[in-house]
Parts: structure tokens; C-alpha cells; sequence
């Protein structure tokens, strides 16, 4: 809790930041080994960091009525989930989907459904005003298709609700265009199970009753309506009308093709079932436990043990409150603090140097001891003579390797244990050069998953059912091959280079997939256009340099909203942000910035903002899962790329070329 001292020295710091175009070295340097020694403060004994990774109400809403569903009540958990859900309720009476953001209808249906079930009274002051700005917003009725199945699930509308989405899915081969291997790893996950639960539809135990039938506008009887636009284009019209023309063919299917589909959704799911749970991700992860109950699978039976308690582990306790992570990041972490660490350490100007590489080779060990060497996951439909090579994003989902993470990975290795990680760096970049999608640029975990006709169909209505390449994926991708050097990957290099150019958007930026936004995309390609030997004076350089001079805030720091997503301005937000500062101050160095004024005033902002702990602070979002749908808050970011920037603005003060030599 702030006191009013503490809002004025906040007020000073900024101001004194205003003023300042510039900070002392030995501040930067009192700055760097703050933050190094806050951040080597959080590395585990074994070597990894793991940050927390904090979603919006519905995960931990639906949490909350999974063990209502399934009559596994933790009280203590419920009361905690409670305190955690009334405190991010919006100043709208709802949810939004990030910090300070607008109304959302369908977290906010979840939310308020999971405190009903907690206990708290509907009449009360926080029940009330959710529950009117839901109704005015269209009642229950006009939620998302996953809200829509959650409150089929508990028998709340009829299954009618939802999209058709036939069990016999898993039974069509690559080719055709509804098969589930057209779709994102993270769909293939969550939509195995439920079509196993759309087939059986049972029906939550619910064993106190709850129902929210006072959320509806009309009763859900008498809606006829469930499916309706917006479309995104004439061909949602055309599946909404294949939608309604299969519901009356689909009794009338084999029961031995239904039987013969149902067996093939479990096996697709118990190769891939482990304690990292199915995908490693939440709305899987539940989706299986209600499967097996679904089933008859006693909940003692080993493998409904093991999806229970891969779930168990999201929860994050802070003593007064819970909430549920959609999923954990070790290995994203490990790799952005392990790099970050580097930097300070690293040069004539390095703090700590030899204790923080020999904590670095303990990544580095626990690193290599994660990489998936023997599984071929999803990603091989497309690729089957690709021997497997990449890092998940989480602990344990060897089906599931991440693109962005290998990279990450690959160029720490390199610099940190680069004779010990030789196999490792090896197997790493064959496999993310097999990955290279046909236009040149990679993907999160799939090659060329792209039918983008198939974010038209109803149950799509989140419109993120595919993986195809992005800038922020790609750069990484180039900054890891051209920083390895080998010269047999030039053309791959050059063709990425090429789609990076055409993906630039008209302001100069480039759009982040899996970052708050532009800045964070437009941070990932200049590291790579640098690394790759693009001249600095390239046109498409220039015009990236002048859009992010264009958006630095007066106190000289960087912030953008994730309302960018959703048509805002890029590159804009109420106030600069620290983690959103670094990629702005990195991707000005890497392109020979440096002695600007821009990198100065950015830095001065980073040093102006530290805490006395040498840490930052920030309460907004970071990143996305699912554009207008699904955002994320890494709690790491504000650490470790402040620091980062910092050690990489001192070091280039001594370096002999005055260049960034690495490609992050």
C-alpha cells in the first residue's frame, strides 16, 4: 500500500527524469548491480528462474467451478480465489481481460459465476453491478463459445449453445480442411477433450446448487439465436449455415465410427498426457480432468491423478489470495534472466563475473537436461524426417516445443557454455531451420499453419484456431542462425529477412504476436536486422527508428496498451512502463543508436524508476495469447529486460566496434 511520502518520491523521481536527458555512469553501473543482484536473487538452486505468469479472471473463475463440478470443494482455496477475484473487478462492474482494461462479457459471466459459487451473496454491492452491466451488455446468452460450453457443462443453456463440433473430427486425415492437424497446437489440446465431453455432455455434480439463470436476458429456452455474427467475412455466413445443415446428421452417424472416434481423442491425449498435463496449458488440462470423470474414470486411476495434479501446480498461493496461471514458463524465463545476467557480467565494465557465469553454467546444465531430443511432437505431421531439437515453453510438454524458446535458448547457450552446449546448439538449429514456414517466416510451433479460413467457422469466434508465422517469432529465429554465423544458412536467413520486410506496417513498426505490441515487435525485428548484417541505414530501418522516437513519452520511457490489439493507437498507453522502455532502448542500440537522445532519456527513465530492492515495478499486461481474447502478464519482464538494457547501454560505452554483437 502506497503512503502519501512515497506517491511524492514517486512524483519527484519523474520529474527529475523529465529533466534529465542523461544519468552518470556510476549511477547506471549502482543500477546494474541492483537489479543483478535482485534478479541472481530469484534463480533456483538447480540453476532455472521461474516467474509467475498471471492471466485474467477466467482461469481462475473456472478453476473455481471445475472443483464444483467435479464436488472436489477445497474450501480454503474457494475463499482464496474469492479475494483474488473481487480485487481485480473493474471500476465498470465487470472483468476486464488486462489490467485497466474495458468490459468484458464472457470473463466477467465467469467471474461472477464462480463467486456465486464461492458464496458470495448476488446481492451485494460487487454482485449486483456485475450482474447489471452483464445483462445490459446482452445477458449470458451472448458470450464466447467456451463460456458458452462452461455454462453448458452446468446444465445452464442447452448444448445447442455451442457450436457443432463432432467427436468424429479426430478421425480426419491432414488433407482435409476441418482436421484437427489444420489447427494450433494449443486448439488440437483443448478441443480433443471436449469433443469427447461434446459427445457425452455430462452434466456438473454442482453439489450446492448453484445456477445463474438471473444473468440471461430471456430464458435460454427461448433463445434461437445462440450462433450469430459478427462475421468475419462471407464465409462465416456459409458456416453458420453448414452448422445448422449438420445438427440433424449427426445422430444419424455409426455408432462405430462415433465409438471408433471417441477412442481415437484418447489416444491422441494419453501419449501427450503428463505432469506438465495435456499441452501444459489450462483450458487442456481441465478439459481432461472433466473427460475422465466424464468417462467413469475413477479419480484414483493414475492418469486422472496426473491431469489433477498438473493442474494443482498452476496455482499460485500468495497467503490471502489465489489465482490459477494458464501456464507456468520456466524455460522462457531461464533464458531472458540467463541473458540478462550475461549482459551484466559481461565486458571490460562486467559486475560480478565469475559468480554469475558459474551460476549461468547451472542453466545452462539444467537447459540442455530440457530439450526434447527423443519425442516428435505435433509439429512433425508437416515435417516427419525433422529430428526433434527445440525447448517447451514449460517444465514438461515434449509434443509441444516452442520456436521462440529454442532461439532464446540456443543464443544463451551460445554464449554462455557454447563447448559444452555443442550438441545442443547443433540439434537446435536443424530444428528450427526445418520449421522455416513456406513464406520465409516461422511460426510458434507449427510449419505453415495458415488456413486462415478455418478462423471463420463458429466455433472460432476467438479467431486464434492457427499458428501462422510471425515477425516476432521469425526475428528470433534470424537472430539465433545469424549469431551461430554458419554461412550455409545465409539464403534461410535472407529469405526471413525478406518477410520481415513485407510485414512491416505502413507506420515503420512491426506488429508483436506474443508481446504488448508494436514495440515489442518492432524491439524483436531490429535486434535481428542488426545481427543479420541489414545496414542501419536501411530504408526499413530508418522507418522503424523514426516510429519509435515518434511514440517515446515525455518522461522519456515507452509504454503501450494492449488495447493496440483491438484498433488502439500503436505504440500508445497512459504512462511509460519499464519492461516496455528496455525493448525500446534495445532495439534503438542494436541499429547504432546508442548516443541518442531518445536512448539516453530512456535510460535515465529505467534508472529513475528502480526501487530501492533494485527492481522495477508495473502493473500492466505484457503480452498475448489470443489478440482481443487472452492476455498475459509475465511478472518477469520488468526484471530482466530493464537490466538488459542497462548493462547493454554501459557495455557499449567500452566495446572497441561500439556494436551489438549478439542477436538479443
Amino acid at each position: 500500500m502506497l503512503i502519501y511520502s512515497d506517491i511524492l518520491e514517486k512524483e519527484d523521481r519523474v520529474s527529475a527524469t523529465l529533466s534529465r536527458q542523461s544519468v552518470e555512469p556510476d549511477e547506471i553501473n549502482h543500477a546494474i548491480e541492483g537489479a543483478q543482484t535482485a534478479l541472481g536473487g530469484k534463480q533456483k538452486s538447480d540453476g532455472h528462474w521461474v516467474y509467475e505468469l498471471e492471466a485474467d479472471a477466467t482461469i481462475p473463475a473456472e478453476y473455481a467451478l471445475l472443483e464444483h463440478y467435479l464436488d472436489r470443494i477445497d474450501p480454503e482455496k474457494q475463499a482464496k480465489i474469492g479475494v483474488y477475484l473481487r480485487r481485480i473487478q473493474g471500476d465498470h462492474g465487470g472483468w476486464p481481460l488486462y489490467h485497466d482494461g474495458g468490459f468484458d462479457l464472457s470473463a466477467t459471466v465467469k467471474a461472477y459465476f464462480a463467486l456465486k459459487a464461492i458464496g458470495d451473496d448476488i446481492n451485494a454491492p460487487h454482485m449486483r453491478i456485475a450482474r447489471e452491466a452483464i445483462l445490459d451488455h446482452g445477458g449470458a446468452a451472448r458470450t464466447n463459445v467456451f463460456t458458452r460450453i462452461q455454462l453448458a457443462l452446468f446444465g445452464e443453456v442447452p448444448w445447442h449453445a455451442t457450436p457443432v463440433m463432432p467427436v468424429e473430427l479426430m478421425l480426419l486425415p491432414r488433407k482435409a480442411f476441418f482436421s484437427v492437424w489444420n489447427m494450433s497446437y494449443w486448439s488440437r489440446a483443448v478441443i480433443a477433450p471436449l469433443l469427447v465431453l461434446n459427445a457425452l455432455r455430462p452434466k456438473a455434480i454442482n453439489p450446492r446448487g448453484i445456477h445463474v439463470q438471473e444473468l440471461f436476458v430471456k430464458p435460454p429456452s427461448e433463445v434461437t439465436d445462440w450462433i450469430r455474427g459478427p462475421y468475419r467475412s462471407v464465409w462465416g455466413r456459409f458456416f453458420k449455415h453448414l452448422d445448422s445443415a449438420l445438427r440433424p446428421v449427426l445422430p444419424l452417424m455409426p455408432k462405430s465410427l462415433h465409438k471408433k472416434a471417441l477412442k481415437a481423442a484418447s489416444d491422441f491425449i494419453e501419449p501427450r498426457l503428463s505432469r506438465g498435463g495435456l499441452g501444459a496449458i489450462y483450458p487442456a488440462m481441465a478439459n481432461v480432468v472433466m473427460m475422465y470423470r466424464a468417462q467413469g474414470v475413477p479419480d484414483s486411476d493414475p492418469r486422472a491423478v496426473t491431469a489433477w495434479e498438473g493442474i494443482q501446480d498452476l496455482l499460485v498461493d500468495h497467503g490471502d489470495e489465489i489465482y490459477c496461471q494458464p501456464c507456468v514458463s520456466p524455460v522462457w524465463d531461464t533464458g531472458l534472466s540467463g541473458l540478462a545476467m550475461l549482459e551484466a557480467a559481461s565486458g571490460p565494465a562486467g559486475t560480478k563475473t565469475a559468480e554469475t557465469l558459474e551460476s549461468l553454467k547451472k542453466s545452462a546444465e539444467w537447459l540442455r537436461q530440457h530439450q526434447i531430443l527423443n519425442v516428435k511432437g505435433d509439429w512433425a505431421i508437416n515435417a516427419p524426417d525433422l529430428r526433434p531439437g527445440g525447448w517447451a515453453f514449460q517444465y514438461e510438454n515434449d509434443y509441444y516445443p516452442d520456436v521462440d524458446d529454442t532461439a532464446v535458448v540456443g543464443m544463451l547457450l551460445h554464449r554462455v557454455d557454447p563447448e559444452n552446449s555443442k550438441e545442443a546448439i547443433s540439434r537446435a538449429r536443424e530444428w528450427i531451420i526445418g520449421m522455416q514456414s513456406t513464406n520465409g517466416g516461422w511460426g510458434a510451433f507449427d510449419i505453415d499453419n495458415d488456413h486462415e479460413l478455418l478462423n471463420h467457422i463458429p466455433f472460432s469466434d476467438h479467431g486464434a484456431l492457427l499458428d501462422p508465422p510471425t515477425a516476432d517469432v521469425s526475428a528470433r529465429c534470424i537472430s539465433f542462425l545469424a549469431q551461430l554465423g554458419d554461412p550455409d544458412d545465409r539464403p534461410i536467413i535472407l529469405r526471413a529477412i525478406e518477410y520481415l520486410r513485407a510485414e512491416q506496417e505502413a507506420e515503420g513498426c512491426w506488429f508483436g504476436r506474443w508481446g504488448t505490441n508494436y514495440i515489442y515487435g518492432t524491439w524483436s525485428v531490429l535486434c535481428a536486422l542488426n545481427i543479420a548484417g541489414v545496414p542501419h541505414d536501411d530504408p526499413m530501418v530508418l522507418r522503424a527508428v523514426k516510429w519509435l522516437e515518434s511514440v517515446q513519452r515525455p518522461d522519456g520511457g515507452w509504454g503501450e496498451d494492449c488495447a493496440t490489439y483491438e484498433g488502439g493507437t500503436a505504440g500508445e498507453y497512459n504512462q511509460s512502463l519499464p519492461s516496455q522502455t528496455a525493448w525500446a532502448v534495445l532495439a534503438l542500440m542494436a541499429v547504432g543508436r546508442r548516443e541518442s537522445e531518445a536512448v539516453k532519456r530512456g535510460v535515465a527513465y529505467l534508472v529513475s524508476q528502480q526501487d530501492e530492492k533494485g527492481e522495477w515495478q508495473e502493473d500492466a499486461y505484457n503480452a498475448v495469447g489470443f489478440p482481443k481474447v487472452f492476455y498475459l502478464r509475465y511478472h518477469g519482464y520488468k526484471q530482466f529486460f530493464p537490466l538488459t538494457a542497462l548493462a547493454r547501454y554501459r557495455n557499449l560505452s567500452v566495446s572497441n566496434s561500439g556494436k551489438v554483437e549478439y542477436g538479443f
